[in-house]
C-alpha cells in the first residue's frame, strides 16, 4: 500500500470523483436510453443534442430533449418522461456497467494513499445505488447525487455539498471529471480539476489538467493536477 506523506500539502485533502464517463463507461447506456426516449417523444436525437446532454442534470437534460423534438415540456409530460428514463436506465445498469479504462486501479490507488474520497454525480440516488454495486461503496467516504442538491452540475452545488460532508475546504479538493459540464461545476465550486474526457473534448485552462486516460494514474499526477 502506498501512503501519502503526512502533511504533504502538495496532495489534495480529498479527491472528488465524477461517475458517468469518468469512473464508469455508463454514458453508452445513457445514450441508448435518451435516444429511445427521443423516439418515444416523436423525434430523433442528433449527435449535437446528445453531446449537450453529457454531464447535465436530469431536469436540464429533459428540457434539452423536449426542445430538440419540439415537444412542450408540460409538468405531466416531464414527470412521465422522468419515470420512463429512470426505469430504462435502471434496467440497463442492472445488466452490468463497464469501468472506464484505468479507472478501477486509479480509484484503488487514491484510496490506498489514505486520501478522503467522494462520489459526486448528477445521476439520481436510485440509479447511483445500482452503479455502486459495481464501484464498491467502500471506495467512498460520502456520495452526493443529483437529486440531493438544489442545482446539479454545471452549478457548483454538488461539489460544495461533498466538501461540506467531508469537512474539507473546497479549495483543498481535486475533482476528477470527464465533461465540460462537470468541469464547470467543479471549477465554480473552487476545486482544482483533473479532466479525463470521454465523449466530448475538454480544453486545458488555468487550474485544470487534462489527460487522455486514467491508466497509470499515480500520486505524482494528483500532485501536479492539484498544484497546477
Amino acid at each position: 500500500m502506498t501512503s501519502a506523506p503526512a502533511g504533504d500539502h502538495r496532495l489534495p485533502a480529498a479527491v472528488l470523483w465524477d461517475m458517468d464517463g469518468t469512473l464508469l463507461d455508463s454514458e453508452k447506456l445513457w445514450d441508448v436510453a435518451v435516444r429511445e426516449l427521443s423516439v418515444q417523444l416523436g423525434g430523433v436525437m442528433t449527435d449535437e443534442t446528445r453531446h449537450a446532454l453529457v454531464g447535465s442534470a436530469g431536469p436540464a437534460a429533459l428540457q434539452i430533449i423536449f426542445a430538440s423534438v419540439g415537444r412542450e415540456p408540460t409538468p405531466a409530460a416531464l414527470t412521465t418522461a422522468t419515470a420512463w428514463l429512470e426505469n430504462r436506465v435502471t434496467e440497463l445498469f442492472a445488466r452490468g456497467i463497464d469501468w472506464r479504462p484505468g479507472a478501477a486501479t486509479a480509484l484503488a490507488t487514491v484510496r490506498a494513499a489514505g486520501l478522503r474520497t467522494a462520489l459526486v454525480t448528477n445521476t439520481q440516488r436510485r440509479l447511483t445505488e445500482v452503479a455502486l454495486d459495481t464501484l464498491d461503496r467502500a471506495h467512498f467516504d460520502v456520495t452526493v447525487c443529483g437529486d440531493e442538491v438544489v442545482r446539479g452540475k454545471p452549478a457548483p452545488d454538488p461539489y460544495r455539498r461533498a466538501a461540506e460532508l467531508l469537512d474539507v475546504p473546497i479549495g483543498n479538493c481535486l475533482a476528477i471529471e470527464d465533461s465540460p459540464t462537470g468541469v464547470a461545476a467543479a471549477e465554480a465550486a473552487g476545486c482544482a480539476v483533473l479532466a479525463v474526457p470521454s465523449e466530448i473534448a475538454v480544453p486545458t485552462g488555468p487550474g485544470r489538467t487534462v489527460r487522455t486516460s486514467l491508466r497509470g494514474l499515480q500520486l505524482a499526477d494528483l500532485q501536479r493536477a492539484y498544484t497546477s
